[in-house]
């Protein structure tokens, strides 16, 4: 929907397109005027959304409905000539057919990796005329750059980077947007480090103990953490007593004892808990391409007693996991609503107190990621716990614990979802005391295995090959 701001003297119309707010200047004029160029806009905007009229290739929206829908032929200086497909329409066509089909964590995830693109190979790149050059050049400036707690970037990181530029180039070939193959070969990125295998909560300690790490070193040693059997038992113990609200335990329980994603949980339904057949129904997005597949986890004995207890106090609603009330540091379920940021956001006190108010009764709804983490982790706070990190924690925990009693790999992969052979080698190891145990008993007490005594390599060659038929 299109508004007009004043500002100044002057009428500015403001619309959304993409997701993004867009704005122009339609100058000095009469109320009447600005309105009327506003409902046009809002009519353009409208048709485009219908597919009634199509943006030309290579068009800016703004040029676009400033022009009535007509944009001219000959535009002002820096803007790219008709017909040339930019790095900003290409972006945008590509999110515009993807938005729906994928996750909201992933759409963010494409819109933050096309924002850095943009911003070094600049808005207006003709994406057609893309390079080798162009892509080393944006490694190399992005290799410059510095990630969280202005560390230097992580060369897995650029690589997602370029990995979805090339996914929407191979798209646009499809669509007949751009042509030929995504001119990679040959680009080098700078050297990186695995990552640290996953590990017990001792190993970890003794690690950081020692001394020597930097904080960035100690946190990804963290998140590698995966937790034995009577480790997750006693997380699972510490939040039944200490969790604020009743959705809490049984969401954890869900994740430690069938290993599901934090999105998968809040996906969940009370019609895919299936008690009486001892199995819950996890919704995937990301297993197989273009469709919401499914796949069945048994209910544990302990999973079944949380699910039972949860369900006879659920708010209501078609979500597992949900929450009527008011819910700390949510966006949606807060106590008070108004709240304004942005250009909207007051410069005093009384000024930002002016348009909050209380927020009526919020229905049964499902939970928000963020609400999901912060109250995790608020549950483990102050505890032994408090170093699991989050919920994926479990999920690495569930593999880890399963993969160690020797659980064939295709039921493993059945429950969980995996489907690549990366992530089970990530998942494949034992338990140091296994792995103890396993080398212990051949080479214990430094001599021969017992029952057998030592004898010459010589003679024993010679015993096995006088054993040989002539």
């Amino acid at each position: 929907m299109a508004s007009l701001q004043l500002r100044g003297r002057s009428y500015a119309c403001v619309f959304c397109w993409q997701g993004r707010r867009r704005w122009f200047t339609i100058g000095r004029v009469s109320e009447a005027e600005a309105r009327a160029k506003a409902s046009q806009v809002e009519y353009l905007l409208m048709r485009l959304e219908q597919r009634l009229i199509e943006l030309p290739p290579g068009a800016d929206i703004l040029e676009f409905v400033r022009h009535d829908g007509k944009p001219p032929a000959g535009l002002p200086e820096g803007l790219p000539a008709p017909g040339v497909m930019t790095l900003c329409a290409f972006r945008d066509r590509y999110l515009s057919t993807h938005r729906e089909s994928l996750e909201d964590s992933t759409v963010s995830g494409i819109t933050l990796h096309f924002k850095h693109l943009a911003r070094i190979l600049g808005d207006g790149f003709p994406v057609r005329e893309l390079k080798l050059a162009d892509l080393q050049g944006y490694v190399d400036r992005r290799a410059r750059a510095k990630g969280k707690g202005r560390n230097p970037l992580s060369p897995a990181t650029i690589r997602k980077e370029i990995i979805t530029l090339r996914t929407a180039w191979n798209w646009g070939v499809r669509m007949g947007l751009v042509s030929g193959r995504f001119p990679y070969a040959g680009l080098r990125y700078p050297k990186g480090d695995e990552k640290p295998p996953f590990q017990t909560r001792e190993e970890i300690r003794r690690q950081v103990g020692a001394g020597g790490l930097k904080p960035e070193q100690i946190k990804e040693l963290w998140h590698a953490l995966y937790l034995q059997a009577n480790e997750v038992a006693g997380l699972l113990a510490h939040a039944r007593e200490h969790a604020a609200h009743p959705w809490i335990y049984p969401l954890i329980a869900t994740a430690a004892h069938t290993g599901a994603r934090r999105s998968e949980l809040i996906r969940m339904t009370i019609g895919d808990v299936d008690l009486a057949g001892g199995t819950i129904t996890v919704r995937e997005r990301k297993r197989v391409k273009g469709k919401r597949s499914t796949r069945r986890a048994p209910v544990t004995p302990l999973l079944r007693q949380a699910l039972e207890d949860w369900l006879a106090v659920h708010p209501g609603g078609p979500a597992l996991f949900c929450h009527a009330g008011n819910v700390e540091r949510s966006r949606k379920r807060s106590r008070t609503t108004g709240h304004r940021g942005g250009d909207r956001r007051a410069t005093t006190l009384r000024g930002r107190l002016e348009a909050v108010r209380p927020r009526p009764e919020v229905p049964p709804s499902p939970l928000t990621p963020s609400e999901c983490h912060d109250h995790f982790q608020r549950t483990l706070r102050g505890s032994e716990w408090e170093v699991v990190r989050g919920l994926h924690i479990l999920r690495h925990s569930f593999i880890s614990c399963l993969a160690a009693a020797g659980v064939d790999q295709r039921i493993i992969d059945d429950i969980v979802g995996h489907c690549s052979e990366e992530m089970r080698r990530r998942y494949r190891h034992l338990t140091p005391a296994l792995k103890g145990r396993a080398v212990i008993s051949v080479f214990g007490d430094g001599g021969p295995p017992s029952g057998s005594e030592a004898e010459p390599t010589s003679r024993r060659g010679e015993t096995l090959s006088g054993a040989m038929p002539g």
